[in-house]
């Protein structure tokens, strides 16, 4: 990728669009856009988050001790690693074999001997982790112990800005934290009303491979992650500078002491050496500048640069504001038990969304990963890593629609670097051309399938992955961008092309070995397993992948004959979808049983949503299977689960029932443990929860609750196309995206849109009160 090119272009196209709409974003929201609490956090997931793309804080706001937890988006365990078993494509003949007499258990026995991933695979290095940085620990003294009183922490997600204030011996103390997004360092600025009662001390820690050490003033700690293989580990270096207003900056060991001070300012500089190998000179130049900078320059020029972002987007659904009264963690319990009482709260939710995004990556750095940048242990729930069949995917679902475009282009990086390894795994399984990566990845380019053929051979992951890259051309019809990815969409075509086998009951071109991505159905014998023959969901990926690198290739003016190709395997390939006896979607080629029928997973409506092959519109018959489907599937699940079917139901033009799983979503939990089934929701700081804590909850709700009010995918855009009654009564949105680079303003009462704004170019169809019509957008 042009990283260059995409960093500059991008940013301003994102002042010019923000400087268009901004008047309107900025009148419009409906209510503090705010998380607060009258208490300091107990947990790690009630602490409040703070990011600008690269590093991370989560402050506790403790009175006595406050714990700040930081992190580096890349700080990854591991290294480059080559566990392709080279020998496991000769066992493709008999795998296939064992698949077409019905032996898909004898198939899988033999896949988990032959056709997994050498090595540990994800268990451990040189797989990896992505781990917490350290705890940034700030230890206050008082006069006197009294109570403290008028306590209060918030989260202002219109300025990126964290701030405790409270009263102590009758002194108000207030502290400020950020992440700049100007200057690219931790500033906490902490004040006392009263002249000289600021005291404490200062110190960082991390729970493994990490040395601190006072240099001068400054604060240090540094150390080097396990690599698993004969190469050095991933380095690291944070420094940790203090500026005084008053009072006595003094070091005692490894920790810094300040007395009698007015007015602390604490400075983070924190880097990694991957791709930097600069990075402690980075640490120290960053640092140098923030503290020269004037404090309130400093902030200032923090909050523009994160509004330029935020800015470009409004939600008003009406309602009152009195919801916000209440502390956030209270909101959440009133709002799942009344939901209409608040409609704030998808406002907030969504817009927090918003936030977590532009938070969590930037232009040229890596994509959010399952916990987004924000970990508080060294090993992370799943490695904090890139889940390929969903995960990753649903993290960027909301980008587009919300006007952040940039920021899907860290994760097109993060693809084009899987293509090499992809090629080579793509060879050692299926002595096949192109590139092919299945369940997870890292940073470090992981595409070999996963240690158990159970979940670990699915090999639709680097087709969905390009569907991402695709939205960002559809929404964009950037044609640069799209001759960047081409390369990267026809290997994945090629990859497909060059391993689709004839299925000899059906005659369809299919997928063997493959599977439903982490689910199972029962065999004729009453034996169980998850290897089939062309699941639905490898199906619709294959049909939308090639279809769109056919219209790319049109567009782009090259590949005739390999475009031929693929329209002629089109023809041969299963339908997008296909109706059971009992009238749901089938899952796979043939009519099992599954397992578990309320299943976490539903990957066979992939045609659904994210792809628009099927649509209530053009193939009602099976838009009513994808109704049942999810009847049986239930509406409750880990929170990714509840959010992709949020998102169905409003594909599917049901609003009431897509409000309702957003309801569900918001359901306060403060279960932390690995969770498979039913019971997800969110924490206290609105984290979605499996539990534990995965962010692409989060983000799917987000996607979700705009998928509600715009839909572009259906060759028209749908203004209102799932309006709850809820939020029948009056709302606007300001500043989001359709397909074909269009932004949409509109405003509605009692369900009716009242008003609405189509800017772009050219004509546009647009379905508005149920009436189709074709307009003429307004340039930008």
């Amino acid at each position: 990728m042009n990283q260059q090119f995409f960093s500059s272009r991008y940013i301003r196209m994102g002042i010019l669009v923000m400087t268009g709409i901004l008047p309107l974003a900025v009148a419009a929201q409906q209510s503090p856009l705010r998380l607060w609490y009258n208490r300091p956090a107990k947990v790690w997931e009630e602490t409040v988050p703070l990011g600008n793309g690269r590093l991370g804080m989560t402050p506790d706001g403790g009175i006595n001790q406050e714990k700040i937890v930081l992190n580096d988006i890349t700080l990854w365990s591991g290294a480059p690693q080559d566990a392709n078993n080279y020998e496991a494509y000769k066992q493709l003949p008999a795998i296939r074999q064992l698949l077409s007499e019905g032996k898909n258990d004898e198939a899988q026995a033999l896949m988990d001997k032959s056709f997994v991933c050498t090595g540990k695979g994800s268990a451990d290095v040189p797989f990896g982790c992505f781990q917490v940085l350290g705890e940034l620990l700030l230890k206050f003294s008082y006069p006197t112990a009294d109570s403290p009183s008028r306590y209060m922490r918030a989260l202002s997600l219109n300025e990126a800005v964290a701030t405790t204030t409270y009263e102590a011996n009758g002194i108000a103390y207030t502290r400020e934290y950020f992440t700049d997004f100007n200057g690219d360092v931790g500033v906490i600025r902490l004040t006392a009303a009263r002249p000289g009662q600021l005291n404490m001390r200062v110190a960082i820690s991390r729970p493994e491979r990490a040395t601190t050490r006072i240099e001068g003033q400054e604060l240090q700690m540094y150390g080097e992650l396990k690599s698993g293989t004969a190469n050095p580990g991933m380095k690291y270096l944070t420094r940790v500078q203090a500026k005084l207003k008053n009072g006595q900056l003094l070091t005692d060991k490894d920790t810094l002491v300040i007395k009698d001070a007015t007015e602390v300012i604490l400075y983070v500089s924190t880097a990694t050496d991957f791709k930097n190998p600069r990075y402690r000179e980075q640490t120290k130049q960053l640092l140098d500048v923030a503290l020269h900078k004037n404090y309130a320059q400093q902030k200032q020029q923090h909050i523009a640069a994160f509004q330029r972002l935020f800015n470009r987007v409004s939600m008003d659904l009406g309602g009152s504001n009195h919801a916000d009264q209440a502390p956030t963690d209270q909101r959440i319990s009133n709002f799942h038990k009344t939901p209409a009482a608040d409609n704030g709260m998808p406002v907030l939710f969504y817009q927090y969304g918003r936030y977590l995004t532009i938070s969590s990556t930037r232009v040229g750095l890596l994509p959010p990963n399952l916990q987004g940048l924000w970990a508080n242990q060294v090993q992370t729930p799943w490695n904090g890593d890139y889940h390929l069949d969903v995960n990753v995917q649903m993290n960027h679902w909301p980008v587009e629609v919300s006007n952040l475009p940039e920021l899907n282009l860290p994760l097109a990086d993060l693809v084009q670097g899987l293509v090499k390894p992809g090629e080579r795994t793509a060879k050692a399984y299926y002595n096949a051309e192109g590139w092919v990566a299945h369940v997870i990845t890292n940073i470090w380019g992981f595409t070999e399938p996963g240690e158990s053929a159970s979940w670990g051979v699915t090999k639709s992951g680097s087709g969905w992955l390009c569907n991402n890259l695709w939205e960002h051309y559809a929404f964009t019809n950037d044609k640069k961008y799209l001759a960047d990815i081409y390369p990267v969409l026809k290997g994945s075509a090629e990859f497909y092309n060059s391993m689709l086998v004839k299925d000899d009951k059906t005659g369809w071109l299919v997928t063997s070995p493959s599977s439903s991505p982490e689910n199972s159905f029962y065999l004729p014998n009453g034996k169980t397993s998850s290897i089939c023959i062309g699941p639905t969901i490898d199906n619709q990926i294959i049909r939308e992948l090639f279809m769109n690198v056919i219209t790319a290739a049109k567009t782009l003016g090259k590949d005739a004959a390999f475009s031929a190709i693929l329209e002629g395997k089109l023809k041969q390939l299963p339908p997008a979808g296909r109706v059971a006896k009992d009238g749901r979607l089938m899952e796979w080629l043939e009519e099992y049983k599954e397992t578990e029928p309320t299943h976490r997973h539903i990957s066979h409506l992939y045609g659904l949503y994210p792809a628009s092959l099927i649509t209530p519109e053009a193939t009602p018959e099976l838009a009513e299977a994808c109704k049942k489907t999810l009847d049986v599937r239930g509406d409750d699940g880990p929170s990714w689960s509840i959010a992709y079917k949020q998102l169905f139901w409003a594909r599917l033009h049901d609003g009431n029932r897509a409000f309702k799983l957003f309801s569900q979503l918001i359901r306060p939990t403060y279960n932390t443990d690995i969770n498979y089934g039913a019971g997800g929701g969110v924490y206290a700081n609105l984290f979605s929860a499996g539990p534990p804590f995965q962010i692409d909850g989060n983000f799917g709700g987000a996607a979700g609750l705009a998928e509600m009010l715009i839909q572009s995918h259906a060759g028209f855009i749908d203004l209102l196309p799932a309006l709850p009654d809820a939020w029948k009564a009056s709302g606007s949105i300001k500043g989001m995206k359709a397909r074909g680079n269009y932004t949409v303003d509109m405003t509605w009462k009692n369900g009716v849109v009242t008003n609405y704004k189509i800017r772009g170019a050219g004509k546009v169809k647009l379905r508005v009160n149920g009436e189709m019509k074709e307009i003429q957008a307004t340039k930008i």
